[in-house]
């Protein structure tokens, strides 16, 4: 059977659901500058919940995006990383991320000339 995104009950849409979303967007982006500690990400990502981000990483761990690796210390300490495939999302995230900075102003007027009808 080949991947149909439109249809609703084809995995590939979970995937796109997965990568599409913003949480997991900017957790792709921030790992990309090296591997981080829960908190880590948790500092750099304003806005996002504990339980938010947990379920973000499980996610992108469950979907092979990302790795957790624990190590023994004490406390323990919990690292995650992008795994190889996870690094292959880089450049579309990336290009997402140059798009809305880019175009924010043109994105902001747009959306104040509609409210303005």
């Amino acid at each position: 059977m080949r991947a149909d995104p439109f249809n609703r009950n084809c995995g590939s849409r979970k995937v796109l659901d997965r990568i599409g979303d913003r949480w997991s967007v900017l957790v792709v982006l921030t790992l990309a500058e090296g591997d981080k500690r829960y908190g880590e990400l948790a500092g750099r990502i304003d806005g996002i919940s504990q339980k938010m981000l947990t379920q973000t990483l499980r996610g992108l761990e469950r979907d092979g995006l990302v790795t957790r690796a624990v190590q023994a210390s004490v406390p323990p300490r919990v690292d995650y990383a992008l795994t190889d495939l996870g690094r292959s999302l880089l450049d579309l995230v990336a290009g997402l991320e140059t798009w809305a900075t880019t175009h924010l102003a043109e994105v902001e007027a747009a959306r104040d000339r509609y409210d303005a009808r």
